[in-house]
């Protein structure tokens, strides 16, 4: 079983333009997580087929990186950074790094911080966690990658002072040596704003997943997880999106990945992006 890790490519900002996010809408490998089980050269064809160039990868399925990279290369897919699971990191960093380097990737992610769910995350795994995001941020950038985080909605509970553990995480790493991936759909789930949430930190978000909400699903949960059905196609939920998609071109953010967790992504994905292609801001 490969390590499970999106991937993701990076993309210089020009200084006061603005990159609209069609530039560089892409699709998280995830979705079609059923596709690649069966096989994972015919996801990625799927991939290709919607006319999409940047990816976000869900592992290599049965591929070695070496070879994932060849198919890649093969249909015009970028891989644009990788998702590398905390434990990972702390057994072997230099080797997600070295996987990184492989890929041509810029982006080293992680994607879950391991806490007890009954209990939920807590303050003294949040700052340290802010210890090794640091520290596995200096072992990126001397490595030429950027380092990041893509929090859940579980880090959106409150700590002792009032403000969210998220905040604290913000608070304690460098912007220097760690970036956030903003989920749209957590970030809403948890009863956060993301047209808010992106204004409040503008220069730490640099990549995002375009993921919707059904209309009526209960909000303001902090705890991660949802059952599938809350999952609808972009445009068909309760995310106002040109409202989400203008603030973030604004304050910088560079890819935009498209992450279906729906029971039926091969119906859902096309309309998603149908709708965004279609998008006027």
């Amino acid at each position: 079983m490969k390590i499970l890790f999106p991937i993701l490519m990076f993309a210089a900002v020009t200084m006061g333009h603005a990159a609209s996010f069609k530039e560089h809408l892409g699709l998280q490998m995830w979705s079609l997580r059923e596709q690649t089980k069966q096989s994972t050269t015919r996801a990625l064809d799927i991939a290709a087929g919607y006319g999409v160039t940047e990816i976000e990868c869900a592992g290599t399925g049965d591929l070695s990186v070496a070879d994932f990279g060849r198919e890649l290369a093969a249909r015009k897919l970028v891989a644009v950074g990788i998702h590398a699971s905390y434990d990972t990191l702390k057994k072997d960093s230099a080797q997600v790094i070295a996987d990184a380097k492989a890929l041509g990737v810029k982006f080293v992610m992680v994607p879950w911080l391991p806490h007890d769910r009954k209990i939920g995350l807590t303050e003294d795994i949040a700052r340290a966690a802010a210890v090794d995001f640091n520290k596995w941020g200096r072992e990126c950038r001397a490595a030429g990658l950027q380092f990041g985080y893509h929090p859940h909605g579980y880090e959106f509970k409150a700590g002792a002072d009032g403000k969210t553990l998220f905040d604290l995480i913000v608070r304690e790493t460098d912007p220097k040596l760690v970036v956030f991936e903003m989920d749209v759909f957590w970030v809403f789930h948890a009863g956060q704003d993301p047209v808010k949430l992106l204004k409040k930190y503008p220069k730490r978000w640099r990549l995002m997943h375009v993921k919707d909400i059904r209309k009526g699903a209960v909000t303001g949960l902090s705890t991660g997880s949802a059952p599938p059905t809350d999952n609808v196609a972009v445009g068909d939920g309760q995310i106002d999106w040109p409202a989400v998609l203008r603030t973030a071109e604004k304050i910088g953010v560079q890819h935009y990945f498209i992450e279906d967790e729906t029971v039926q992504p091969l119906v859902e994905i096309p309309k998603s992006l149908r709708y965004l292609r279609s998008l006027k801001l």
